[in-house]
């Protein structure tokens, strides 16, 4: 029994030691990390059809661009840490690539303020290299939608003007120096849209963007 007391508390000081350890390395870099980053969007580009209107399925399509973006990241432990990225409004403009009218026809533009809050997992907090992995949601919030087509009087195409689904993400940070990181991020996120036609949902655009990014980040 006195053999099993010591295992239980050489195992316990160790851990003990263990955690210590990384709560040292916490405090020493900080729990906090703020990047700037340009992000690449490569929407998906999936859509219903309009038989009515002869779109044909996937016809709807949103426009590749480069936006800024800044995030902020706070590790709850070591290994484990939330980050939430932020941009402001990014306008979007919405082509058919097909329909009655013949095609592509730019039916208007839209903009989009696509916050995306995911928990991480990190790792190798301690080390030079810093991969992780994180899932989380993506809350969309559409604004400013300017869509027309000549058969249609003003303002009777709308798109709906929320989006709420989940994120994922894969990447890593490396050290450059005291507290500066550079960092490569890969994110998905569902976002998807419902089509109006005088308030009646004639289809469903399904964006779901590949968010790939590259930046700089400070700990503190």
């Amino acid at each position: 029994m006195k053999k099993l007391y010591s295992v239980v508390f050489i195992a316990a000081s160790g851990l003990a030691a263990t955690l210590a350890s990384h709560g040292a390395k916490a405090d020493e870099e900080g729990n906090w990390e703020v990047r700037v980053r340009a992000i690449y969007l490569d929407p998906a580009n999936k859509s219903d059809a309009i038989p009515a209107l002869d779109v044909p399925k996937d016809a709807i399509h949103i426009n590749s661009k480069t936006l800024p973006e800044i995030d902020f990241e706070y590790f709850f432990t070591p290994h484990v840490s939330s980050e939430l990225v932020l941009t402001y409004p990014q306008k979007q403009t919405v082509t058919v690539e097909s329909s009655a009218l013949g095609g592509p026809t730019v039916i208007g533009t839209f903009k989009h303020l696509p916050p995306i809050l995911t928990l991480k997992y990190n790792f190798l907090p301690d080390g030079v290299f810093r991969p992780y992995v994180g899932a989380g949601v993506n809350f969309t919030m559409l604004s400013d939608v300017r869509l027309a087509v000549p058969t249609a009087p003003p303002m009777a195409l709308e798109l709906s003007r929320t989006s709420v689904g989940p994120a994922v993400q894969g990447g890593f940070d490396y050290v450059l120096a005291d507290h500066w990181v550079a960092n490569l991020d890969v994110k998905w996120a569902m976002l998807r849209a419902n089509v109006k036609y005088d308030s009646a949902t004639i289809a469903q655009v399904r964006v779901d963007p590949a968010l790939f990014a590259v930046g700089l980040g400070y700990r503190f």
